[in-house]
């Protein structure tokens, strides 16, 4: 009986959520065809994983590890499945911010259906039907749909994750309100005994075993997505289901229990993946992502009142006042009316709990109802209470954080508004109406919406917006249409910054990238060295936290004779925007008259002398087809000839490298036929080391990066003088040096590794897809295949593996690596952490046992060996070394 009136209520349920989920994307497609703006950071920056997903699944190797790690190293601090589920989206039907946005049909049709679902299941079909049609009326729903970001598939599943607990926790027996029924005065028309059935049941009710099964494994998978869609999934989940838990074992229901824990070990199952991948970079990101922003942004500290009602005060906005205000006055009214109703009946008497349900009298019938009622909503205030508390725990507040309580709490004001009795129910149509009005007028142009109906959770469309995001990407393409180009950006505005010009790039064919520089005084001059191209403006310049270093970096551009003017155009805010290019290109890219087989080396140019450790400039002029060109790797040794002058007290070293891809792996793959010969000048600086002295030649060799195959190039004979007196000038270093650097002083340990991390971090904004750690990753394996002993080739080539997070290959670099330095426990040390990175902690105990054998004063080695003690269980070492390290 209470199956088919189930399945009845849902077949009639499909019509509504259809019907509501058509209304809401004819809205949106409606808006998108009107809107001219471009996306902000945010949504910019998203749109741009969604492309970087869309071009790795382009070339899939589905049962490739290697390829698995690529993918999650897409996205390091977000997760994943938003990416990923817009890859369809962008394959059917095309690229671009519309067409991405698409994915929240589908996210929205999730949250349409769970609310409703979740609302029948706890209510009756009035209120589902009630509730589902709220979802569009709420401003912080509405808005944000209208988005390409996290926030609104998050809702969606957490919503979806909400009601497949909700199945699980409640009797399976419970009745669906009859579709007929308009009673409004009463939350229910179940009667009394099945409601008395409830109230004993639920939560945890006993069900058949097959469906609890099920219901716990559609739980954990909705879960594991939940967790893969953003972490703060955790914040809204968190409290039901450690409800749910203490319920199952006060109850002592252990089947419940396992049940639950297996759903949870589902979705640690499905989100492990990504979260082993990235562990280690969410943890230290999240101090910049909370904390950091927290403070910029001026957000209130935990400690003071206003961090706790931020998000209560937030809340009429994101539902819109006047639903909000009604809403939560039918609840009130009803709780009202029925306490008083229930204390007057124990009042009257007792004899209410000896009658039999069947002659029960009107007020026990109320009494009952209501306790059924309160079940319900007592269950949905705890998914509230515990996630609005947990979100005011954060100390980053952004309104859109809580927008995954908006549909539940969706429910709770669409029972509020169906408790009003018919006498009173213009309040209910008052509030609807009112709040159509409003959602109307925050999507209409500003133009066209009134002032006082200006809501500050709006999503005006734009009429007319031309930032040239498009235009400057054009016009360096056309400079440069053979090559790769970063730019670096200054300004940072809503409608103009890094993300937004960076996805035009993505659009076209990944060929630029936008990054923002002049944020750090300290890292001004290397921003000016290290780029090509930028983009300066005058007036307001938007949100730049260090207005010093930004204008330091201005001045250092507009009045370098080195950079000229390339474009100007003039901004909706009537300022300018300056596109400015390097006069000196260090890439050049040239058609060669005859086809080359193999690559040649046909022009080197040095200086006469050059002074040791300091950069040297070098041009090397490469000819070859355009496949060899954009798949090279050259192998530079510069050796020493032997003279009279070498001492045996500091000789000199014998030979020193410049190893890098042709061009810089700044090749454009597509823009040429393979086979098409080219010329390729490059204007660099090679770096020759602190202790290099005497007359060099040098020697090269090819490398091809996708098939290893090797020969050698012919090279002018040329000797370079390396004298103490020398000097010259010379441009940046190119980013494979500068990493190579770098790992030499990785045998000093923790203070090296800061300055490491802190240049690393800096040329990855010069490198947005981190090609030259490739590049130095694949040149160092092959020098060091060949000189197995060579420890400097093996701490470079462990740092590359490390930045590229290949763990197994790491790990046995650095297991070398002790047995090449052996007496430094820094060596142990780095052993004993990427071990613990990859949670082998015996492994990584025994190497720390070694490090501290050798130096057991270093603080280091303590905080790695507290770290492998709790990995293992070993409370006592943890704390102890923990307190050691302190």
């Amino acid at each position: 009986m209470f199956a088919k009136q189930q399945s009845s209520a849902w077949r009639n349920g499909i019509p509504i959520v259809v019907t509501v989920w058509a209304i809401g994307f004819v809205v949106d497609r409606v808006w998108f065809w009107v809107d001219r703006s471009v996306p902000a950071w945010d949504q910019a920056e998203y749109l741009t994983g969604a492309m970087n997903f869309w071009r790795a699944f382009q070339q899939p190797s589905w049962f490739s590890q290697e390829w698995w790690t690529s993918v999650w190293l897409l996205t390091s601090k977000i997760p994943p499945l938003v990416y990923l589920i817009t890859t369809p989206f962008i394959q059917i039907f095309g690229t671009g911010e519309t067409q991405s946005t698409l994915v929240n049909s589908l996210f929205s049709a999730i949250l349409l259906s769970s609310v409703y679902g979740l609302s029948l299941r706890l209510f009756n079909l009035q209120v589902a039907r009630w509730a589902t049609a709220l979802c569009l009326l709420l401003p912080g729903l509405s808005v944000i749909r209208l988005d390409y970001l996290i926030d609104f598939p998050l809702s969606a599943i957490v919503t979806l994750t909400f009601f497949l607990l909700t199945l699980w926790a409640t009797d399976t027996v419970r009745p669906v309100a009859d579709q007929q029924s308009q009673v409004v005065t009463q939350p229910s028309v179940v009667s009394v005994t099945q409601s008395i059935a409830i109230v004993q049941s639920f939560p945890l009710p006993q069900i058949s075993a097959l469906r609890s099964w099920l219901y716990a494994a559609g739980f954990g998978v909705s879960f594991g997505l939940s967790l893969l869609t953003k972490q703060p999934a955790l914040f809204f989940l968190f409290t039901p289901i450690v409800w749910l838990s203490v319920v199952s074992l006060r109850k002592r229901a252990w089947r419940r229990f396992i049940q639950l824990a297996v759903g949870i070990a589902i979705a640690i199952a499905i989100c492990l993946p990504w979260y082993r991948t990235n562990w280690l970079i969410i943890l230290t990101a999240g101090k910049r992502a909370t904390v950091d922003s927290a403070i910029a942004e001026g957000d209130p500290a935990l400690t003071s009142i206003e961090a706790w009602i931020y998000y209560f005060k937030a809340l009429p906005g994101l539902v819109s006042v006047p639903l909000f205000a009604a809403g939560i006055a039918g609840l009130l009214l009803y709780w009202k009316r029925s306490v008083i109703e229930q204390q007057w009946s124990q009042v009257e008497g007792r004899w209410l709990k000896t009658l039999d349900y069947r002659g029960m009298g009107r007020r026990g019938y109320r009494r009952e109802i209501y306790q059924a009622w309160f079940q319900s909503v007592r269950w949905l205030l705890i998914f509230l209470i515990g996630a609005y508390l947990l979100c005011s725990l954060n100390v980053n507040k952004d309104d859109r954080y809580i927008t995954p309580l908006l549909p539940v709490l969706a429910i709770l004001l669409a029972q509020g508004l169906l408790l009003f009795p018919d006498r009173l129910k213009i309040f209910r149509w008052g509030a609807i109406a009112l709040s159509s009005i409003l959602m109307m007028f925050s999507l209409l142009p500003l133009e066209l919406s009134p002032k006082f109906l200006q809501l500050p959770h709006a999503r005006h469309a734009v009429l007319a917006s031309d930032w040239h995001q498009a235009d400057v990407v054009n016009a360096v393409i056309e400079a440069d249409p053979a090559l790769v180009t970063t730019i670096g950006v200054l300004p940072s505005l809503p409608e103009f910054n890094q993300h937004n010009l960076n996805y035009q790039g993505t659009l076209r064919n990944f060929q630029v990238y936008g990054r923002q520089v002049g944020t750090n005084v300290k890292q001004v001059e290397q921003d000016a060295r290290s780029l090509n191209w930028y983009v300066t403006k005058d007036g307001a310049s938007g949100a730049i936290r260090r207005p010093q270093a930004y204008a330091a970096l201005n001045t250092a551009i507009a009045e370098n004779p080195d950079f000229q003017l390339h474009r100007i155009w003039k901004l909706p805010d009537q300022t300018q925007l300056q596109l400015y290019r390097r006069a000196i290109a260090p890439i050049r890219v040239a058609p060669h008259p005859q086809p080359i087989q193999q690559v040649k080396l046909e022009q080197i140019r040095i200086p006469n002398q050059a002074a040791p450790g300091k950069p040297m400039p070098v041009t090397y002029r490469w000819s070859g087809s355009w496949k060899q060109l954009r798949s090279g790797l050259l192998l530079l040794t510069w050796n020493r000839v032997a003279d009279d002058a070498t001492t045996a007290a500091n000789p000199p070293v014998t030979r020193w490298f410049h190893d890098h891809a042709i061009a810089l792996g700044n090749l454009q793959p597509s823009s040429h036929p393979e086979q098409a010969a080219f010329q390729i000048t490059e204007r660099l600086a090679a770096l020759p080391p602190p202790n290099a002295q005497g007359t060099y030649t040098l020697t090269a060799a090819y490398l091809n990066r996708e098939t290893k195959a090797t020969y050698a190039i012919d090279v002018p004979d040329i000797r370079l003088t390396i004298a103490p007196t020398a000097t010259t000038e010379a441009p940046e270093l190119d980013f494979v040096t500068q990493l190579r650097s770098l790992a030499t002083t990785m045998p000093q340990g923790i203070k090296a590794l800061d300055r490491i991390f802190e240049k690393v971090g800096q040329l990855n904004q010069y490198d947005p897809v981190q090609d030259y750690v490739t590049q130095a990753r694949q040149i160092l394996e092959y020098r060091f295949n060949q000189e197995p002993d060579n420890l400097e080739f093996a701490y470079g080539l462990a740092l590359a593996n490390v930045l590229k997070r290949r763990v197994q290959p790491a790990i046995e670099t650095f297991e070398r690596i002790t047995q090449l330095d052996a007496k430094n426990p820094i060596s142990y040390a780095y052993l004993a952490f990427v071990n613990l990175y990859d949670f082998r902690a015996s492994a990584a105990q025994k190497a720390l046992n070694s490090a501290i054998a050798l130096n057991p004063a270093l603080k280091e080695l303590r905080s790695l060996n507290a770290v492998a003690g709790l990995m293992q269980g070993n409370l006592v070492q943890a704390w102890q070394e923990y307190q050691r390290s302190s």
